[in-house]
C-alpha cells in the first residue's frame, strides 16, 4: 500500500511512495506528531538523480525490518533537496559540523523541536569500511532518546545556537582590477594544467569560474588576459572532449570521478547543462575573437541545446530537472552509466569492422575497458574525424537501449539560467528556433509555477508545488526574463523581470543582506544565506547578474545601486576564494575591464545584421536592444528617445553615460565594440 508520498509533484518523493517506511513530507502535520509522540524526526534527503539514494533506499527504507524500527522510533520525514534547498541547506550544514563531511543522500535525526543532533550520509546495510549498519544507527539514536532525552534536547539546541553564531557571511569589499586579477592568479594556483580544470577527484564542471575567466580574457591582450584564456578554453575542450560530454547525444554530467573528466557520475542536471550552455556560447565567441577555431564549440552547443530540447523538454513546455545516472543494463540489473557506456565487439556488431575500427580510434575505446565489466566510456579524440553517419548510427542503436528515468520536475531558477542560456545561444548562431523553445520555457513558469499570484520552486505536470520560491528562483528566472528581453525585444518580459527583483529586494533584503528564503517563509532553525557559489550560482550572485542586466537595459540608478550592494557583499569572498565568486567576478570586469560592458540599442524596420553583430562581438555583461522608433514606454531603456539615421537600422553603442556616434554599418559597429 503506497504511504503519503503517492500524490507529490516530487519524482523523487514518489519513488519512496511503496516504502514500508511510513514517510510524511516535511509540514507542519509531520512536525506537529513528533511533538505529540514526543519522539526523534528521522529526517532523509536526496533528489531522484542520486545514485547512492536510490542503493539506501533499496537495502534500507524498502526492507520491512527496517520500516518497523524507523517507523516505532522516530517520525520519518523525506525531502527532495532540489524542491526545499533551504531545509536541505540548514540540515547539510549541521551534518558538516557534526561529521565533517556532506552529501546525499543526507540522513539527520531532529528533537521534536526541529534541532539536530545526529548526522550522516549513506549507511549500508551491514557494517562495512568502518560504517555502522543503518540498524545499529537507528537503535543507537533511539535509545539515547530514551535514556537521555534531556542531554540530547540540551546538546541539539546548543548545536542549533553554534551554527547560527557561525553563519556569518564573508566581510564586504571591493572588486576593482587588482581585485580581479588577484583572482585570475588564485585560480591558476589551484588549476590542473595535465588535466584542465580545478582541483584533482572528483573533478566538477566550473561553470561561474569559467564565465569568468573568459570575461577577463576578452578584455584585452596582455598576461593575465591570455593566462585567463589559457585556462578558460584548456578547461572547455577537455571537458569537451571527456566522458563528462555525451559524445553521442550531447549534454553534460554533474561531474567526473576522476581528474581527467573521463569516467563521469553520468546523471545529467538542468542547471549544469543550462550554466554550461551559456559559457561554451560566450567561449565561441572568445575564440573567434582571437582568430581560434571555433568548431568545437559550436558543436557542444549544438548538441547541448538538442539534447535539451528532445530529452528534457516536459509536455507543458518547461525543462526537467535531471536524468538519472542508473539504468537497466543488458542483464536486467540496474547499473550505473549502463544506457552510455559500450564495448568494442558492440561497435563493431553496430558499424561492421571499417567503421567500428574508425569510431575506436575518434572514441578512444581500447583493448583495456575505463570502466565497469569490460565496458568504456565514450572520449573524443580531437584529431581523428568522426563521420555524422558513424555518431548517428550508434545514437540510433543506443536509444533501443532502457533509458534512465527522467526527473520531470519544473524548477524556476533552473529554467530561468536554461531560458537565458538558450536565447543566449539563438541570438549568437541565428537560431530563431531555440528562442522559439525559451519562450516557452518561461510562458510555463509563469502558467505553471504560480499559485494565486505568489511564485513557487517546482512544479510538475502543470501543478505547482506547495513549496515556495526561494532567492535563487526569482532572481534565476529573472535574469532568463531579462535575457529574453533582449533578444525577441518584447518588453513584457522586461517588466516581468523588474517586477520579480522589486519582490526579491522587498522580501529577501534586510540590512545584513540578501537571504536565501523570505523574511515571512517557514522559520526552521537557521535562516540559510550562503554568499559563494558552489555548482550553481548563489542566489547573491545570481541577483547581482539579474539585477545589474536589468539596470543596463533601464538606466535606472536605484539597480545600479542594488547591483552595487550585491556585489559589494562578495568583495573578500572573491578574493579569498575566487571559485566561489565567479559571477561577481564576471561583473566586476564588465565595469573595470579595458572593454566595459556597453548598451547597444538598435532601431529600424531591418536590425538583423547589426543585432547580430552586437550578439557575437560586445564585451562581457553587455545588453542589447532591438526595436522600432515608438511612442514612449511603460519602462524607459535603451530605446528610448533615439530614432534611425537617415530611414537605415542604426546602432547606439553607449558605456554607462558615454556614448559613441550612432552607426549603420556593420564594420563601424564592429569597430565601436572593439574600442576600451
Amino acid at each position: 500500500m503506497a504511504n503519503r508520498l503517492a500524490n507529490t509533484t516530487s519524482p523523487y518523493l514518489r519513488q519512496h511512495a511503496d516504502n514500508p517506511v511510513d514517510w510524511h513530507e516535511w509540514g507542519p502535520e509531520a512536525l506537529a506528531e513528533a511533538r505529540e509522540r514526543d519522539v526523534p524526526i528521522f529526517l532523509s534527503v536526496g533528489y531522484a538523480a542520486c545514485h547512492w539514494c536510490h542503493v539506501m533506499a533499496h537495502e534500507s527504507f524498502e526492507d520491512p525490518v527496517v520500516a518497523e524500527l524507523v517507523n516505532r522510533t522516530s517520525v520519518p520525514i523525506k525531502v527532495d533537496r532540489e524542491e526545499r534547498p533551504d531545509i536541505d541547506t540548514v540540515h547539510m550544514s549541521a551534518t558538516i559540523a557534526l561529521t565533517g563531511q556532506g552529501g546525499w543522500p543526507m540522513s539527520v535525526w531532529l528533537t521534536p523541536e526541529g534541532h539536530p543532533f545526529h548526522a550522516g550520509t549513506y549507511f549500508p546495510p551491514e557494517p562495512r569500511h568502518g560504517m555502522p549498519s543503518f540498524t545499529d544507527v537507528v537503535t543507537a539514536v533511539a535509545q539515547a532518546w530514551q535514556d537521555r532525552r534531556d542531554e540530547v534536547r540540551t546538546g541539539a539546541s546548543d548545536i542549533a545556537a553554534e551554527l547560527a553564531a557561525r553563519t556569518v557571511p564573508p566581510a564586504p569589499g571591493d572588486i576593482g582590477p587588482a581585485e580581479i586579477d588577484q583572482a585570475v592568479l588564485g585560480l591558476a594556483a589551484s588549476y590542473d594544467a595535465a588535466h584542465p580544470g580545478f582541483g584533482t577527484m572528483p573533478k566538477f564542471p566550473p561553470s561561474m569560474v569559467l564565465d569568468f575567466l573568459v570575461a577577463r580574457a576578452s578584455q584585452a591582450d596582455g598576461i593575465v588576459a591570455d593566462q585567463a584564456w589559457r585556462m578558460a578554453r584548456d578547461t572547455c575542450l577537455a571537458m569537451a572532449n571527456g566522458g563528462l560530454f555525451d559524445q553521442l547525444g550531447g549534454g553534460f554530467a554533474r561531474y567526473s570521478v576522476d581528474r581527467a573528466w573521463l569516467v563521469p557520475h553520468f546523471e545529467k542536471m538542468l542547471y549544469d547543462n543550462a550554466l554550461l550552455l551559456s559559457v561554451y556560447g560566450k567561449a565561441w565567441s572568445e575564440a573567434r575573437r582571437r582568430g581560434e577555431d571555433t568548431s568545437r564549440y559550436s558543436q557542444v552547443i549544438a548538441m547541448t541545446v538538442d539534447w535539451v530540447v528532445t530529452h528534457l523538454t516536459t509536455s507543458q513546455n518547461g525543462f526537467a530537472s535531471s536524468f538519472d545516472a542508473d539504468s537497466v543494463d543488458k542483464h536486467g540489473e540496474h547499473r550505473e552509466g549502463a544506457f552510455y557506456v559500450w564495448t568494442p565487439d558492440e561497435l563493431e556488431a553496430a558499424l561492421g569492422p571499417d567503421d567500428a575500427a574508425t569510431a575506436r580510434e575518434a572514441f578512444g575505446l581500447t583493448d583495456t575497458p575505463n570502466f565497469e565489466d569490460g565496458t568504456s566510456v565514450l572520449q573524443r579524440n580531437p584529431d581523428v574525424e568522426l563521420p555524422d553517419e558513424i555518431r548517428q548510427t550508434l545514437l540510433d542503436i543506443r536509444a533501443r537501449r532502457h533509458s534512465p528515468s527522467c526527473d520531470d520536475k519544473v524548477v524556476t531558477a533552473w529554467n530561468g539560467w536554461m531560458i537565458a542560456a538558450l536565447a543566449e545561444t539563438a541570438m549568437q548562431a541565428g537560431r530563431d528556433d531555440w528562442l522559439t523553445h525559451a519562450v516557452s520555457a518561461a510562458e510555463c513558469v509563469l502558467r505553471d509555477n504560480v499559485i494565486d499570484g505568489a511564485l513557487m520552486r517546482t512544479s510538475r505536470a502543470g501543478t505547482a508545488s506547495s513549496a515556495p520560491a526561494v532567492a535563487e528562483d526569482f532572481a534565476g528566472f529573472a535574469h532568463g526574463c531579462a535575457v529574453l528581453a533582449q533578444a525577441t525585444g518584447d518588453l513584457v518580459w522586461l517588466t516581468r523581470a523588474i517586477d520579480l527583483l522589486d519582490e526579491l529586494h522587498t522580501r529577501f533584503v534586510d540590512e545584513a543582506g540578501l537571504h536565501d528564503t523570505a523574511a515571512d517563509a517557514e522559520e526552521l532553525f537557521l535562516r540559510p544565506r550562503e554568499i559563494a557559489e558552489n555548482a550553481t550560482p548563489s542566489a547573491t550572485t545570481a541577483a547581482l547578474r539579474a539585477t545589474r542586466m536589468v539596470h543596463r537595459l533601464t538606466g535606472d540608478d536605484r539597480w545600479r545601486q542594488r547591483a552595487d550592494a550585491l556585489q559589494h557583499s562578495c568583495g573578500e569572498l572573491a578574493v579569498r576564494a575566487p571559485r566561489g565568486a565567479g559571477w561577481a567576478l564576471s561583473d566586476a570586469v564588465s565595469i573595470h575591464g579595458a572593454r566595459p560592458a556597453t548598451e547597444i540599442a538598435v532601431l529600424g524596420a531591418d536590425p538583423g545584421e547589426l543585432l547580430a553583430t552586437a550578439w557575437t562581438q560586445a564585451p562581457a555583461g553587455s545588453v542589447f536592444l532591438a526595436g522600432q522608433e515608438t511612442e514612449p514606454t511603460a519602462v524607459p531603456t535603451i530605446l528610448s528617445g533615439r530614432t534611425t539615421q537617415d530611414g537605415v537600422a542604426t546602432a547606439y553603442v553607449c558605456r554607462g553615460e558615454t556614448c559613441l556616434a550612432p552607426v549603420t554599418t556593420v564594420a563601424a559597429l564592429s569597430e565601436a565594440l572593439s574600442l576600451g
